[in-house]
Order: structure tokens, then sequence, then C-alpha cells
């Protein structure tokens, strides 16, 4: 089987319905941001030893798969798995826990004290970069509100895995 269809050579691709669009449009921009997000916690995946952490990583991974299908459908064809309340409900409750787990801190804090929490910041920038471009994308074609809470909120799962994973905390001093 070959993985070129030479159907994309003139700066086309197909949505996963079946649609055309530019590499470059939005839509694109917001589910390729989405991929390189997987891409990206399965890197940080591999640094970290926390076996419950990996399971929720790779959880998410699979997630994105729904997210990214998602936004590759137009608004008026369903995409099968689509991104629901139960979804959000999973990373508040991961927050939540983790959070209950690492000391409150006031202050910034230098991300990446060590391969495991670096590698999960670079997700969660990534992430954040993805909202940006899913916000852009709303502005023009109707995109799931859930989707849009759920990418929000994978960012802030993200950081508090990563917090939680921090060795040794470094401030920020502003006063410097």
């Amino acid at each position: 089987m070959k993985i070129y269809t030479k159907t994309g050579d003139k700066g086309e691709t197909s949505l996963f319905d079946g649609g055309r669009v530019k590499k470059d449009d939005i839509r694109v921009e917001s589910y390729g941001t989405i991929d390189e997000l997987n891409s990206s916690l399965g890197f940080a995946r591999c640094f970290i030893e926390d076996e419950e952490i990996t399971n929720i990583i790779f959880k998410i991974q699979r997630e994105l798969f729904d997210v990214a299908g998602e936004l590759a459908t137009y608004e008026g064809n369903k995409f099968p798995e689509r991104i629901k309340e139960e979804h959000v409900n999973y990373l508040e409750e991961v927050i939540d826990n983790y959070l209950a787990m690492i000391p409150k801190v006031d202050q910034f804090i230098i991300p990446g004290t060590n391969k495991e929490s670096a590698a999960l910041h670079v997700s969660r920038t990534i992430c954040r970069r993805a909202e940006r471009r899913i916000i852009s994308l709303k502005r023009t074609d109707n995109i799931s509100d859930m989707l849009l809470k759920y990418v929000n909120r994978l960012s802030d799962t993200i950081y508090t895995l990563a917090r939680f994973l921090e060795s040794d905390l470094k401030y920020v001093d502003f006063n410097k």
C-alpha cells in the first residue's frame, strides 16, 4: 500500500467527510495542531515512569483522534465520536486529583526541571496553540462548545501533570 495519493500536490487536502480544502485552511491548522499535540504527548509519555500518568496520557491521546476528526468534519456532516461532557468531567477529575497532591504555588515557576515535566510543558504550549486555532475556526464555522471546553481543560490537565512531575521548583523572581 502506498502512503502517497498525489491528491494534495496542488495544495489541497481531504477532510474526514470527503470535503476538500487548502492545506493552510484554518480547519486544517486546527486539527493539524491537535495532531502535533498528540505526537508531543506520545513523546512526553516516553519519559514518564509513573504508570498512572502514562495511562492518563494514553487515554487523552486516543480522545485527540476524536477531537481531530470532529475538526476535520464540516458542520452538516456528523462525526461519529464527538467530544462530550463526560470527557471534560474526566479531565477535571484528573486536575482535581493531582492538584490535591501538590503544594499550592502563588507565583510563576520556570517549567521543566526534569525531562518528564519539560516534555509535558511543551505539550501544554502546543495545546494552547491548538485552542487559539480552534477559536479562530469557530469565528467562521460551527465548532462544538464542548470541544472547545475540552481543549481548554486539556491544557490545564497537562499543566497539572507537568507541575506534579516537577522535581525541584524554580520560581520566577520579577524583582531581578
